[in-house]
């Protein structure tokens, strides 16, 4: 379990939000490492590990017409698999991860090629656009490092989300409650 983890289920138990993630190259990871938290089973509504490409489009409501034209390794492919997820399982926030961890490339992109997806309850003011928002990384290392650096980075991506929500008195709150000043 990560610090990051822990925070995140945190925020969102505080917030009296709910999470869910879509999984593609990271096979569960991101689950694991959130479930891990003790006490995440008050904000985390499930995962769908969706590695097959037709399962992108069936269980999570991805385009056909992008996977086909695109592949699964794309920027617009997380930002609707973090949306679809969200939806599917009735949560506020959406987490999702595709790429290529290797050892080959996939769908015309390197290894080490990664999309991190949130879709959340975005702010008038976050700069949000619609679909959410989707960070591009270009990793190194082998297929275990790729893939723990995916899962760090999209947990990064929403912590820095919430974070970047949370108003004053929900600061004060959550300092009360964890008995601050």
């Amino acid at each position: 379990m990560s610090s990051t983890a822990a925070e995140l289920v945190r925020l969102l138990t505080v917030r009296g939000q709910t999470l869910a993630v879509a999984e593609s190259l990271t096979g569960g990871l991101v689950a694991a490492e959130i479930t891990g938290v003790p006490g995440a089973s008050k904000t985390f509504r499930g995962s769908v590990t969706a590695y097959a490409t037709d399962l992108k489009h069936r269980l999570l409501g991805v385009d056909a017409t992008l996977l086909a034209q695109r592949g699964a390794v794309d920027p617009q492919v997380a930002a609707q698999m973090a949306a679809g997820v969200r939806k599917a399982l009735g949560a506020d926030w959406g987490l999702a991860t595709t790429g290529v961890a290797g050892p080959e490339p996939q769908d015309g992109r390197p290894v080490g090629t990664v999309f991190v997806a949130v879709d959340g309850p975005f702010g008038a003011d976050s700069g949000s656009a619609a679909g959410g928002k989707v960070a591009a990384l270009r990793l190194n290392g082998d297929r275990a490092e790729i893939r723990r650096e995916s899962v760090r980075s999209v947990l990064a991506l929403l912590l820095k989300e919430l974070a970047s929500e949370q108003t004053g008195n929900e600061r004060t709150q959550d300092t009360e409650q964890n008995g601050g000043f």
